[in-house]
């Protein structure tokens, strides 16, 4: 069992930036690829962004892609999205998640492919 937990969210203006975190509970850490994923109110939670247990493998959702890095820190059981230009539309609950025993440069896209989830954090963006 891995419990997931997110901080870092806020309520920040449009073009500024924030930095997720999750931490993870499992020592084996460095087991796991890891992903975020976002949930606006009545929308279907969408893939963020996602990195390899190793981290020398990132995906990122066309939306995000050159203003979100996702980063990890395997000493830390840590994993990050660092958010930057951001928009109101960016605005939802974001979610991290993680899923065991892949390949070194393995990355999921499927919310349904991933063994454990955290709590959530709230990212609200105004105009």
């Amino acid at each position: 069992q891995v419990q997931l937990v997110e901080s870092g969210g806020g309520l920040v203006q449009a073009g500024g930036s924030l930095r997720l975190s999750c931490v993870a509970s499992r020592r084996t850490f460095s087991d796991y690829a890891m992903g975020w994923f976002r949930q606006a109110p009545g929308k279907e939670r969408e893939f963020v962004a996602a990195i390899s247990w190793s981290g020398g493998n990132t995906y990122f959702a066309d939306s995000v892609k050159g203003r979100f890095t996702i980063s990890r820190d395997n000493a830390k059981n840590t994993v990050y999205l660092r958010m930057n230009s951001l928009k109101p539309e960016d605005t939802a609950v974001y979610y991290c998640a993680a899923v065991e025993g892949h390949g070194s440069g393995y990355v999921s896209l499927v919310p349904s492919e991933y063994d454990y989830w955290g709590q959530g954090t709230q990212v609200t963006v105004s105009s």
